[in-house]
């Protein structure tokens, strides 16, 4: 009776070490985006650095659920895609917050090395900007390049929306309480303004009259290019309304085990599937 006793004792510890399973994770690596000033599904051209924090909680061995913060940085210019007539260019600032679940192929309790793949929901914020002949920092949603706000069926945007983020990785463990990895992780998003470029030109005196000038001039750059190019007519396709913007994550990640203690919970996670011995004698 007194062995048993000891035994579930044990067990309820085992348990409660087990329970703690929860990891400080670290992200550094590039922020993307794709949309009508840059139209690659993926690429390192105009990426830029871009970092994160968060913690997971391990569920079972295949499961993990975790929330994030992320920090990085979008922009294009059209001086390096097909439409360098067009002349606009953004840059916007990003901040994430987010929360999903890991499912982990094979289990990192019984392999060097896994393969992963992760989905969610995140809030995020941006704001697009650009810089004017003289180097001035302009917002863009303010001015309303498109219409927004004052042209019938062109809503005003919000900078801070819902997207879904998703992706894969693949972990490699150091140790029971590190593991460093790749990942790579698209965000869904239902806007097509994070560049504040999706439809047509609204027309140059109807823009003037509600924006003022400075929206006309940054409306449509390649006058800048070629003197005397006039601003396109009222209607004239501007971008492509039909497909969405996207922005993705790519790096390298670390993750450490808090509460390990002795390394007696990791211990029992890493052979008993309750973190309790498998016979009571």
């Amino acid at each position: 009776m007194k062995s048993i006793l000891l035994s579930l004792t044990f067990c309820a510890f085992g348990v409660n070490l087990h329970a703690q399973n929860l990891h400080l994770n670290l992200f550094a690596g590039t922020s993307n985006y794709s949309g009508d000033l840059q139209d690659k599904r993926f690429t390192f051209s105009q990426s830029h650095l871009a970092g994160g924090a968060g913690l997971s909680y391990d569920i079972t061995n295949h499961f993990s659920v975790q929330t994030a913060v992320a920090f990085g940085t979008l922009s294009a210019n059209d001086k390096y895609g097909r439409n360098k007539f067009r002349n606009l260019n953004f840059t916007s600032g990003l901040t994430e917050v987010s929360a999903g679940v890991q499912y982990f192929i094979t289990p990192l309790s019984d392999h060097v090395l896994t393969p992963y793949v992760f989905a969610g929901l995140a809030l995020y914020h941006f704001n697009p900007y650009t810089n004017d002949t003289s180097g001035a920092k302009n917002y863009l949603k303010p001015l309303s390049t498109e219409g927004e706000g004052f042209i019938a069926g062109k809503n005003s945007y919000n900078l801070t929306q819902f997207a879904i983020p998703f992706g894969a990785g693949v972990k490699f463990s150091l140790s029971d309480n590190v593991n460093v990895g790749l990942e790579i992780g698209y965000r869904k998003l239902f806007t097509d303004y994070i560049d504040d470029v999706s439809s047509t030109y609204v027309d140059q005196t109807l823009l003037l009259t509600n924006r003022g000038p400075k929206a006309v001039e940054l409306a449509y750059r390649g006058n800048q290019i070629k003197n005397g190019d006039p601003y396109p007519a009222g209607g004239t396709i501007r971008g492509s309304a039909t497909h969405k913007d996207w922005y993705y994550l790519t790096g390298v990640t670390a993750s450490f085990r808090l509460f390990s203690g002795n390394g007696l919970g990791s211990g029992l996670g890493r052979h008993s599937k309750y973190g309790c011995p498998a016979n009571v004698n």
